[in-house]
């Protein structure tokens, strides 16, 4: 049945994604396998759209589906966290100038199910929102994504800002999004960079000393 939901997620066939992900739910299936499902579907869409075989409008429905389907699963992940606090604070955000945001929310969601309190700033976010928001909630880790090769200029920006402010010594940061690498870590001035959301998830619990 996993190989179900990904064709239909790949192929945005919504209400069929759906009711895949629920039967799955139903007949006692690990949300982690539906995850799994999942990222391996927005891979295809990724793909397509770099090929242009997709666009925007259905990237943006792939983006809701996940979004549905996280909803579906959130309440069994969460009930079967081992730890009842969270682990640590995320601070996330798609740089200014970027609107992409189906990688950033597939992060939002796996770093919430682990037990991360996360506060989620949306798209085209401005490096001074993000200061603000580091100086109100202090979190261990802050999250830039970025899907465009413009982002690299953005998120080198924000992470000046940081340090302007005096906040960067505070917050480890990490990047992700499709085009990151180990080289655009080091230009951005980032301390890590994540291939994808279980990435993500792993680099914040080692920020956290909880790896």
């Amino acid at each position: 049945m996993k190989e179900k939901l990904v064709e239909a997620i790949a192929n945005i066939q919504e209400e069929e994604a759906h009711k895949l992900a629920q039967a799955m739910l139903d007949a006692g299936e690990s949300p982690q396998v539906i995850l799994a499902a999942c990222r391996e579907a927005m891979a295809i869409v990724g793909a397509r759209y770099e090929a242009k075989d997709y666009f925007l409008p259905e990237l943006l429905l792939a983006g809701d589906m996940l979004r549905e389907i996280s909803e579906l699963i959130k309440p069994k992940m969460k009930a079967e966290a081992i730890d009842a606090e969270p682990l640590g604070k995320v601070v996330i955000g798609t740089v200014a100038g970027d609107v992409h945001d189906v990688g950033k929310d597939m992060v939002v969601f796996m770093l919430d199910a682990n037990n991360f309190e996360v506060h989620d700033l949306g798209i085209d976010v401005a490096a001074a929102t993000f200061v603000e928001k580091i100086q109100e909630v202090k979190p261990e880790v802050v999250a830039l994504s970025g899907f465009l090769t413009l982002a690299f200029d953005e998120m080198k920006a924000t992470v000046q800002a940081f340090k302007d402010a005096g906040v960067r010594e505070s917050v480890k940061v990490m990047i992700g999004g499709a085009p990151m690498d180990e080289a655009i870590k080091e230009y951005v001035g980032a301390d890590a960079f994540g291939l994808d959301a279980a990435a993500a998830v792993n680099l914040a619990k080692t920020f956290v000393g909880r790896a």
